[in-house]
This record gives C-alpha cells, structure tokens and sequence, in this order.
C-alpha cells in the first residue's frame, strides 16, 4: 500500500512538473513573438537566444525575470544591449561597446574572439553574476561573466587561472561609442539599473559568427 502511494505520488509530482514546463515554454514562445515583432533585434540572435534559454534555464540556474542580448550586428552609437522582460515582453535598450580590435569607435563589430590578449568582444552564451564588485585599480562597479559553452569556458575565469578576465562594467567612453579591451562596458547612467536586471541572466553575446 505504502509503496502504490509513493508511486501515485511521484506520478503526481512529475505530472504537475510537466503541466508547468509546458505552461513556461508556451509563456515564453509567446514573449518570444511578441519581442521578435516589435524589436529590431537580429531574427537569428533572438531565435537561438530563447532556445538556449528554454533548454538550459533550470539546468544553469538562468534568472526567469529576464534574458539579455548584445547584438553587435548594430553599431555602437545605437542602444544594441537589449534586456527582455521575460514576464511580459518589455524590451530595455542601452548601449553597449564592443573590443577595441573588434571594430572601429562608433561602428560594427567585424571581428570576435575568446581568446585572451585578443582585446575583441567575446562571442557566445554567458551567464552574468549576481555579486556586485569593485575593481583595484579604477574603483568602478562590475558583475562578472561566466562562458558557457566550450567556446567561451575560460572567459570569465581569473587570469592567475588561465582565463580572460572579462565583466560588464560602466565607462564614460560608451556615451560616444567607444571600446573596451573586450569586457561589456555600458554607459555610468544605466549602471545600477542594468546591474539589477543582469543579475544571474542569460546573457547572449551576439556577433554574428557562428559559436
């Protein structure tokens, strides 16, 4: 008897976490319609962005209030970082800057790499920190970044441990569509309103190549 109620109950358990699955998924190809129509976000960047999402958000512990896409098919003087309010479809754009040897000030990014010393913009999936830092040197605000594909696993990573050192961080030079030595740098005035979006979102950095 005791084990017909536990295999009713189990049942039951995986039952309800089907119905909710399904429930979240058709929720979000809703979001996903709703964004793709009324945003210029690149088809393709969007399309994959909320099919990782979809596949890895409970397996990467991803923020279910929000997902992220820098589309660097846009140049830097547009606000090309896109936040998606994955509740009701609310789209926030800011600027974002792109790597130094990514393109040139003010325009698209032509090249990308994960490699560290490349000083391009990473490409791929990331997942943003939920900690709040502060650097040594310059004393400005950061959250990190984690890689999450093989592409991208060492960006993030300390440098003392093989990794390239990249955060998303505030600088006076993203105003006027300068670059960074490749970290997600955003304008000072966005910062504390980014900074709680981003935390622990999926952050999909999107360049154009194929990761």
């Amino acid at each position: 008897m005791k084990k017909l109620l536990l295999v009713l109950l189990c049942t039951f358990i995986f039952t309800e976490v089907g119905l909710a699955s399904n429930y979240n998924n058709k929720h979000l190809h809703q979001i996903y319609k709703k964004v793709a129509k009324k945003t210029n976000i690149n088809k393709r960047a969007l399309r994959k962005a909320f099919s990782y999402y979809i596949k890895n958000r409970r397996k990467k512990s991803l923020s279910s209030k929000y997902l992220a896409i820098a589309d660097y098919t846009k140049t830097a003087r547009h606000k090309r970082l896109y936040i998606i309010n994955l509740k009701n479809g609310k789209v926030y754009r800011h600027k974002i800057a792109h790597g130094k040897r990514s393109g040139c000030i003010g325009g698209k990014v032509r090249h990308s790499s994960n490699r560290r010393g490349s000083f391009m913009t990473p490409y791929g999936f990331f997942k943003i920190g939920s900690h709040i830092g502060k650097t040594n040197k310059k004393h400005y605000r950061y959250l990190r970044v984690k890689g999450l594909q093989w592409s991208n696993r060492k960006v993030g990573y300390p440098i003392r441990k093989g990794g390239r050192d990249i955060i998303v961080h505030p600088a006076s030079y993203v105003r006027y569509g300068g670059r960074s030595h490749g970290c997600f740098s955003i304008e000072r005035k966005d910062m504390w309103v980014v900074f709680k979006q981003l935390k622990n979102t999926l952050f999909y950095s999107y360049t154009g190549r194929r990761a």
